[in-house]
């Protein structure tokens, strides 16, 4: 029989079973709840119930770029506590799972679940670790980079697993994406990004409120320093552009180099390899 996704959901709600796991416990009861909770219950898969709302405040992030470059996954897998984050074991599982879910295609948390790992699928292993560790584990976040064009895909790993960053810059010339120096500048990019924070890789990307925000903020701070209304303005643009140097990636000083911004290590670098590079995208998840 059909079993509806309201029905799937309601046995979640009541066991904090796995959406599969729900699923396949719904058509083995033919549609009923109580009798799908109590299999769910008898396979121990609802065992979890008890511990679901625990927060899950700790973890890694995680990274797989498989070779070539031209593809690369970020995640953030979550425990309970730091013991378990930190730990040999759980984090060689945890890069095992990240390969297996690079391979995959998927490009979600909630896809990577239903996909073949170990004895199951990752919905499985995730809840044999919790028989294991006796901690909640779960995906709370992923993204996939597919190169589109010419380019390449770099990660970066910060803090032993407390922030991580994955990056796709482009170029024009095929044979740049497999060059040694253009590897190293997707790297040096990677480790300024988990070390600058930035909020957005261009202006555009910044939220339109928060300049707002900072713009008024700007403008009590110089009626109350007793600026004249004629210079305020001016005095705002220069601020609003200082403020963008601090949050927007192209714009900010290289960690490396702070007398270079990244759009000018990007055309310097470009020009060594007679190339135009540019940032496609980024993303960076911390604990």
């Amino acid at each position: 029989m059909a079993i509806s996704a309201k029905a799937v959901s309601e046995l979640r709600k009541k066991t904090s079973a796995g959406m599969m796991a729900c699923k396949k416990a719904l058509t083995e009861a033919n549609g009923d709840l109580e009798a799908a909770a109590k299999l769910l219950r008898e396979k121990g898969e609802a065992k979890r119930s008890d511990r679901a709302d625990r927060e899950t405040s700790e973890g890694i992030v995680a990274t797989f770029v498989p070779e070539g470059a031209t593809s690369g996954i970020l995640a953030v897998v979550n425990c309970e506590t730091d013991f378990v984050a930190k730990n040999e074991a759980f984090q060689a599982w945890v890069g095992t799972l990240l390969e297996t879910i690079a391979n995959s295609g998927v490009s979600s948390e909630e896809e990577a679940l239903s996909i073949a790992f170990e004895d199951g699928t990752v919905e499985n292993a995730l809840g044999a670790k919790f028989a294991e560790l006796g901690e909640v584990i779960k995906i709370s976040r992923l993204a996939r980079f597919e190169v589109s064009g010419n380019g390449a895909v770099s990660s970066y790993i910060h803090m032993g697993g407390k922030v991580g960053v994955l990056l796709e810059v482009g170029c024009q010339n095929a044979d740049t994406a497999s060059n040694a120096d253009f590897s190293t500048l997707l790297k040096d990019i990677t480790l300024h990004i988990a070390a600058a924070s930035p909020a957005g890789l261009s202006r555009d990307d910044i939220d339109g409120t928060v300049v707002e925000e900072e713009n008024e903020i700007n403008r009590k701070q110089l009626l109350a320093e007793g600026k004249p209304e004629a210079i305020i303005d001016k005095i705002l643009i220069g601020k609003i552009n200082k403020f963008y140097s601090e949050q927007v990636l192209t714009e900010q000083s290289f960690v490396k180099d702070p007398d270079l911004s990244i759009a000018q290590l990007l055309e310097a670098k470009g020009k060594d390899l007679g190339d135009t590079l540019t940032i496609k995208r980024y993303e960076r998840f911390g604990i």
